[in-house]
């Protein structure tokens, strides 16, 4: 199982497993990174360029899934982080309050750490992130617990989603300021 730089377990072997789509492909199948940031890689940019900038993973837009000659993990400016607001192991949903300093129920969980494989520096080789309920992610990286098992939300997480829900729904609620402030 792929580990963090301290050893702790990312609850999964493979983390190009749960990568639908890099970030910086866009709906044509083209590389946007190569397109808008292409200065900082010149030599990947003119060689997309020939290709008219087409994702070397993604190859043929009018295919299903991945089609190109590359895999994910070929391609040097490789990003891939999720944006769904729910926990990827239970599902658990986030649950925001606004003008609230409490922890939020999700935290956005690292899939992939420096290896120095890829580029030979230490640095992150790919980010590649999910978000996890906290308490799914105390799991994953305190046990063997993996981010593909079949589970429920932690019976805690549930009690601190629905108090929020209940704030919220208390927040929805109509007082009329005559009401709220009468005792002032």
């Amino acid at each position: 199982m792929e580990k963090t730089d301290a050893g702790t377990s990312v609850g999964v072997d493979d983390p190009y497993t749960v990568v639908e789509r890099c970030d910086f492909l866009t709906d044509a199948g083209k590389c946007r990174y190569a397109v808008e940031q292409g200065d900082r890689d010149p030599q990947f940019a003119r060689e997309l360029r020939e290709d008219d900038f087409q994702c070397p993973v993604a190859g043929d837009p009018d295919e299903t899934g991945p089609s190109g000659p590359w895999d994910w993990a070929d391609c040097p400016h490789f990003r891939c982080r999720t944006r769904d607001r729910t926990c990827l192991r239970c599902g658990l949903e986030e649950v925001r309050m606004a003008h609230d300093e409490g922890r939020p129920l999700l935290e956005e969980h690292h899939l992939s750490y420096s290896d120095g494989s890829t580029r030979g520096d230490g640095e992150t080789s790919h980010e590649i992130t999910v978000f996890l309920c906290r308490w799914c992610h105390a799991k994953v990286h305190d046990s063997w617990a993996r981010i593909d098992d079949d589970c429920t939300p932690d019976p805690e997480a549930i009690a601190e989603r629905e108090s929020r829900r209940a704030r919220e729904q208390e927040e929805l609620g109509f007082d009329s300021a005559a009401d709220r402030y009468e005792g002032n």
